[in-house]
């Protein structure tokens, strides 16, 4: 019960609403920085093994 009432209070307030942007921003710059490394992840693999073979 406690919980519900905080949570509508904090719904209501304007630095609440701020806060829960800041977070949805920065967990979309985590999702695109998690796919593009998903994406990149063989091709850098393959550098750095490139790079340890040449050493």
């Amino acid at each position: 019960m406690h919980f519900v009432t905080s949570l509508r209070a904090l719904l209501k307030e304007e630095s609440g609403q701020d806060l829960i942007e800041y977070a949805l921003i920065a967990a979309l710059i985590a999702l695109g920085a998690i796919a593009s490394m998903g994406a990149l992840s063989n091709q850098i693999s393959n550098e750095f093994n490139s790079i340890g073979n040449s050493l």
